[in-house]
């Protein structure tokens, strides 16, 4: 249980901190002033900055810096990422009449502040391509569908359950997605044609499975019968052949920067296909995680392997990258469409007025985050029954 919390921890402050970072390195590209980058949420434990005279100083606690021309880098105690404070991000009040410098946010063409906005976003694709690059030079879990290219090498090979039909022989034996089926009455299958062929000439008669669950091996007796969807006997699973695939580093390269890009639009594509869902509504069909359940899988994941939570860490930026670019208030995407209403009505928005736009947006935000969590813990609450044993 401290495992997986510690590598949630982990996995969550790598996909934030990137994130800010990405703010943060195009606001100094643009010669915006970043008045303080910090690793952790605040308050602030100690920070490091060069004053007026170019020294180094450091500031302990929450002090205000005030002879800092530069960036204020420093450690917060809140382990969970990382932040970016930037000059003029929220910009003066539509009353002041303040005119914001060359060196605030506030004051920069609209196009580098769509730029600066877009960036986290962009940083946490390109850490999604930098994972799967280097879980392809050391060997990433992948279906072996079709003809693999020539350059890949395989290893590993297992057939694995990829779907669990529901109201089914499997359903009721407790088999899982991602179960490995090391073999059926002592016999061993090189592809699942050889498995399904097995299973679907024994209808009516019981098999013995032996599953492999993480590190776990599990024995089932399942009793085949006529699937309705194809005709044939089965189980009810839907299974795949895997393996470790893994290229030359300069190949590996180019297949992380294309799976990358291929998952970012299937992603896109699934959460139109749930916004047109709940517009029309037809209800959600995709299983929904907040906090605690990806928390939760982060810990199964963890438990597969090192590679595994590699592949899994980049499906997470890629999905908050996604999610953070959408046009709602309070997310980056929002903020980009209060500048291109700018740019069409040739006039910034009302300050006040975006700002409680926002603050609405957040606490909608807010109150989704709590539904979901509290849908995951009745979903998860025999790990968090666990997790309570444990302590007490």
């Amino acid at each position: 249980m401290l495992l997986t919390i510690i590598t949630f921890i982990i996995v969550l402050s790598i996909l934030v901190f990137a994130h800010e970072l990405g703010h943060f390195m195009m606001a100094r590209k643009f010669g915006v002033k970043a008045e303080e980058f910090g690793f952790g949420f605040p308050p602030r434990l100690f920070g490091v900055y060069k004053n007026n005279q170019g020294r180094k100083k450091i500031v302990w606690g929450a002090k205000e810096v005030s002879d800092c021309p530069g960036t204020v880098y420093s450690i917060n105690w809140l382990p969970l990422g990382g932040f970016v404070k930037i000059k003029g991000e929220n910009g003066p009040s539509a009353s002041s009449g303040l005119v914001e410098d060359d060196n605030s946010f506030a004051g920069r063409p609209i196009w580098q502040r769509a730029f600066m906005l877009s960036a986290g976003v962009v940083m946490n694709i390109i850490l999604a391509a930098v994972l799967i690059s280097a879980g392809f030079m050391i060997g990433l879990p992948q279906a072996l569908d079709g003809q693999p290219d020539a350059r890949a090498h395989i290893s590993d090979k297992k057939i694995q359950i990829a779907q669990v039909i529901k109201n089914t022989p499997a359903e009721s034996a407790g088999l899982q997605v991602g179960d490995t089926i090391l073999s059926i009455d002592n016999n061993s299958f090189f592809n699942y044609q050889e498995l399904q062929n097995y299973v679907a000439a024994n209808i009516g008669h019981k098999l013995a499975y032996k599953i492999k669950r993480g590190q776990d091996l599990i024995k089932a007796e399942i009793v085949p019968e006529l699937m309705k969807e194809t005709n044939k006997g089965g189980i009810g699973v839907a299974i795949s052949e895997t393996g470790l695939v893994s290229y030359p580093w300069y190949w590996a390269i180019w297949q992380g920067v294309k799976t990358t890009l291929i998952l970012t639009w299937s992603i896109i594509i699934a959460f139109y296909e749930l916004i047109k869902n709940l517009i029309f509504g037809r209800g959600v069909t995709a299983d929904l995680s907040g906090p605690v359940g990806i928390a939760t899988l982060t810990g199964q994941v963890a438990r597969l392997g090192f590679v595994y939570l590699l592949q899994f860490t980049a499906l997470l930026s890629i999905n908050l990258a996604v999610i953070n670019f959408f046009p709602f208030p309070a997310l980056d995407g929002g903020r980009v469409l209060f500048l291109i209403i700018e740019k069409i009505k040739r006039s910034p928005v009302k300050k006040e007025l975006e700002g409680m736009i926002h603050n609405i947006g957040f606490a909608l935000l807010m109150i989704l985050i709590l539904l979901v969590t509290f849908r995951d813990v009745s979903r998860f609450g025999g790990f968090f029954k666990n997790i309570l044993g444990k302590i007490f």
